[in-house]
């Protein structure tokens, strides 16, 4: 089975290494691509300067609070570009609120997580959300 592309994009190293901790004990292949910032994962997702060669992901971890370009502006560009629209965005953040929740499903978010404080919850998440869009979902796979 091929390797599934993952792009998180989440500017707290903490979750970053939980995020990595629970892909290393799902059964799905994948591969974790990082980038801390919205302007990164634009970049990477574009294909550009230093992520040339970068893989398309198959599913997008997006978090909303970032330093330089924020989640929401990252998903309206990537819900606005033609050719990146058609990769799912899972937004996880740890706001509640109903208003960022309506404002990312009203910018074409394909779901959105509120991230579990306790270690357990978060990883069984992380796990439902990778079975769910790569045990589920057909997904079109991206070149």
């Amino acid at each position: 089975m091929e390797a599934f592309e993952i792009l998180l994009v989440e500017d707290n190293p903490g979750y970053v290494r939980l995020m990595t901790e629970a892909l290393k004990e799902d059964n799905v292949p994948s591969n974790l691509s990082v980038v801390m910032d919205g302007i990164e994962a634009l970049s990477f997702l574009r294909r550009e300067n230093r992520y040339a060669y970068a893989s398309l992901p198959d599913l997008i971890l997006l978090d909303l609070n970032m330093p330089k370009k924020n989640g929401y502006e990252v998903l309206a560009e990537i819900k606005n570009d033609p050719d990146l629209r058609h990769i799912p965005v899972v937004v996880m953040t740890t706001s509640n609120t109903e208003e960022d929740i309506l404002t990312c499903y009203d910018l074409n978010a394909n779901c959105y997580i509120v991230k579990p404080i306790d270690l357990d919850r978060f990883m069984g998440t992380v796990r439902s959300v990778v079975n769910f869009w790569f045990g589920v979902v057909k997904l079109m796979k991206s070149k």
